[in-house]
């Protein structure tokens, strides 16, 4: 298995663009930049798109364009055109049952009242890869909504770009395969 799509979750618009909630797009798009690549918008896949090469693996990069409860339409679209199976598939995105700038690496599961992860899972199933940033809770579930659509603090916001640079250090481990083995190292950091 080795992955050929990579989504990042968030919203579109300046309004959203630095909220908690678009860690996904924050990923992405530091590694189209790393690798001097630009994402372009494809109606057709309902998103952002840009494919690059890391070590050797070609890979697509997507951000929804649909908004968050939507992401599945955008997901599959590509994946569906490009022939991409679920398993090769890696979802980015923020998780709120986990302290900032903690990363979490899984095959499969639920969606955990995540809404982005919710419509995938609705449109292809729960067997894609995720890779879950950590942005901590705000402790009460009625504040959820304004936290993830809210700005980071300073320490939380250094906490998460550190954790984004780690997993981009990590990431051909995952392009490869070799799971096991990355999440050794984002699990324990």
């Amino acid at each position: 298995m080795s992955i050929q799509l990579i989504a990042g979750l968030g919203n579109p618009g300046p309004k959203y663009e630095a909220t908690r909630h678009n860690v996904g797009f924050w990923f992405v798009d530091q590694l189209a930049r790393s690798k001097g690549a630009s994402f372009r918008n494809e109606s057709k896949f309902q998103g952002d798109v840009c494919s690059l090469s890391i070590e050797g693996h070609s890979v697509w990069l997507l951000k929804p364009q649909t908004f968050m409860n939507r992401s599945g339409q955008a997901v599959r679209a590509l994946a569906q055109f490009y022939k991409i199976p679920v398993e090769n598939i890696l979802v980015v995105h923020d998780e709120l049952d986990i302290p900032p700038g903690a990363l979490r690496l899984k095959q499969g599961g639920g969606h955990g009242g995540h809404n982005g992860l919710r419509d995938i899972i609705a449109h292809l199933g729960k067997e894609f890869m995720r890779l879950r940033v950590g942005i901590g809770h705000p402790g009460n579930s009625r504040d959820v909504t304004n936290y993830v659509l809210g700005r980071a603090g300073a320490d939380e916001q250094s906490d998460i770009e550190r954790a984004l640079e780690d997993a981009m250090h990590y990431l051909p481990l995952i392009l490869q395969g070799e799971t096991q083995k990355a999440m050794n190292h984002l699990h324990a950091r």
